[in-house]
């Protein structure tokens, strides 16, 4: 996991650890230790953050650098 990447997309958003912490209802305690690297964020977690953002799990994971969500597929 990236975790600077999860501070940066948070201040990049003018946002606090308590109000990515409400979105997720958890702690800030919890968010931040997430930042930190000190808590593995679960996977349910990245994925809220990856919709709140509109980005990919994989940009918050610093799989990619590209900040735009993967295309809807058109297969079900």
């Amino acid at each position: 996991m990236n975790v600077n990447r999860l501070k940066e997309i948070r201040e990049d958003n003018d946002l606090f650890q308590k109000d990515i912490a409400k979105i997720l209802n958890i702690t800030q305690q919890q968010y931040s230790e997430y930042e930190l690297g000190i808590r593995v964020i679960p996977l349910e977690k990245i994925n809220i953050l990856a919709d709140y953002y509109k980005t990919s799990i994989d940009y918050l994971v610093g799989k990619t650098d590209e900040r735009k969500p993967y295309p809807k597929s058109i297969l079900k």
